[in-house]
């Protein structure tokens, strides 16, 4: 399949990516930053579910609250990670913002931070995307600079990451005034800004397909910027037009028979066993395919850019992150 892309991350510092859950977005991720780095750039790769899914990608101990460099790049790039954890990020927001220090800690002791970070949902998102909002803003130096060139985020599924997304701006509705509502209000206006775009990881079939297209729509309702969608796991056709047409027009005994032949004439043991068990797989190959070309019809009709990663033999196995990154590089998602 061929891309329908623009470049989508021009300018962007805080990648967000979403999607249903067995779409592949936690790789995915990892391949725009591996990309991004690729690219010279010093980037964030930070998670928020605690599933330590990057450290399971790239083979490393498990990530903490403390950021951890995963790879230099000879082009002077480097990977980070970040495995963002809501009791840490609460008693980050006390210090911060009402220099608890010692009480802190004692709230901690007592129980009260666990209570805090479990009992309310809300404010547990809000710990976590307040601590992506510190990293994308921080500076160091006397330029000032960004610490961060992009900040990656592997966002909650599709489900759930509008209500995510939007929790600073509920809070705001609750903290009229004070350090909570003004720190609700910036990271609300970081997300809104041009600055941070949501990506959209689906797969070529019905259900995800369809919360893709659900999710575009209600990214966009919320003040939101869509940033691309990315098929991944796609499977090109591994048999010619002309076979693919023959075996579309019907499976007859005289095709089998063909087929047949064409095994024994290759050393191919049991032929006669052999031709019907492919050309049934020929054909569930060609309904897959029929399958993907009517879904990315529907993908291509949302008028956003696209972009493709195929099924990878191997897995992700010997550097297949890699390879999805440099996709997306040669796609020019970055």
């Amino acid at each position: 399949m061929t891309s329908s892309a623009t470049r989508t991350s021009r300018g962007v510092r805080l990648h967000v990516v979403t999607g249903k859950g067995g779409t592949g977005k936690t790789t995915v991720a990892a391949a725009l930053a591996i990309a991004l780095a690729r690219d010279g750039k010093k980037v964030l790769l930070a998670e928020v579910e605690d599933r330590q899914g990057i450290s399971q990608l790239f083979d490393i101990s498990p990530l903490g609250i403390e950021e951890v460099q995963i790879f230099a790049d000879p082009s002077g790039g480097s990977l980070w990670g970040l495995s963002v954890e809501p009791k840490a990020a609460l008693m980050e927001y006390l210090h911060k913002f009402y220099k608890l220090g010692r009480a802190g800690s004692l709230l901690e002791r007592a129980g009260a931070v666990d209570f805090a970070t479990t009992i309310a949902p809300g404010l547990r998102d809000v710990l976590l995307i307040g601590k992506v909002y510190e990293a994308v803003g921080r500076t160091e130096g006397r330029g000032k600079r960004c610490t961060y060139d992009a900040v990656i985020l592997d966002a909650p599924p599709t489900g759930r990451v509008v209500r995510f997304l939007g929790v600073n701006d509920e809070l705001a509705q609750v903290a009229r005034v004070g350090p909570i509502r003004a720190q609700a209000d910036s990271i609300t206006s970081l997300l809104q800004s041009r600055v941070t775009v949501v990506h959209l990881v689906t797969l070529l079939e019905e259900m995800p397909v369809q919360e893709c297209i659900d999710a575009v729509r209600d990214i966009g309702a919320v003040g939101l910027n869509v940033g691309g969608i990315v098929v991944n796991q796609v499977r090109d056709p591994v048999l010619s037009e002309e076979d693919l047409d023959t075996i579309a027009a019907g499976v007859t005994p005289e095709l089998v028979a063909k087929v047949a032949g064409d095994l024994a004439a290759g050393g191919v043991p049991q032929p006669e066993r052999n031709a019907p068990v492919l050309l049934r797989e020929a054909s569930e190959h060609i309904d897959r395919l029929d399958l993907q070309s009517e879904q990315d019809q529907r993908i291509r009709a949302l008028g956003r850019a696209v972009y493709y990663l195929p099924a990878l033999a191997d897995g992700l196995e010997t550097g297949g992150i890699g390879v999805l990154a440099d996709e997306l590089r040669a796609q020019e998602m970055i």
